[in-house]
């Protein structure tokens, strides 16, 4: 199975630390590639959080700065990389999950280090729209 992996702008510094986490948590890296979103392709990306109050700032952000999108395999990967990225909030997941990636690499909610796909759906439509 294959998931989307984003190290997001605020996590970039720290890119070859969490891709050495991704390899030594037994994920292949099947496709990489370091892009700036445009605000266009941003608005797509997120679109399920078109009504949420955040969601101009997530657009916003994520534009502003280039990230680092990679194609995950392993089996089960979109739970596997969802349980090691750890909550969304990044305050919740060092309460909670101290050794996840958000917990060692992110900040808040917004600015949470990584990205990963919530369901297989997901993360067809979002490798599609990074990768084509």
């Amino acid at each position: 199975q294959k998931t989307l992996a984003i190290i997001k702008p605020d996590a970039y510094h720290a890119k070859d630390r969490i891709i050495e986490r991704i390899r030594q948590e037994g994920f292949t890296i099947v496709q990489e590639r370091e892009i700036t979103l445009t605000e266009e392709t941003a608005r797509l990306f997120y679109k399920e959080h078109e009504a949420k109050p955040f969601y101009e700032d997530v657009v916003k952000w994520i534009s502003s700065s280039p990230i680092y999108a990679m194609v995950l395999e392993k089996e089960d990967a979109v739970q596997s990389w969802r349980l090691l990225i750890g909550p969304t909030d990044s305050n919740k997941a060092k309460a909670t999950e101290q050794n996840s990636i958000r917990a060692l690499f992110g900040t808040d909610a917004l600015h949470n280090a990584v990205h990963g796909s919530d369901c297989h759906t997901s993360a067809e439509r979002e490798i599609n729209l990074l990768f084509g």
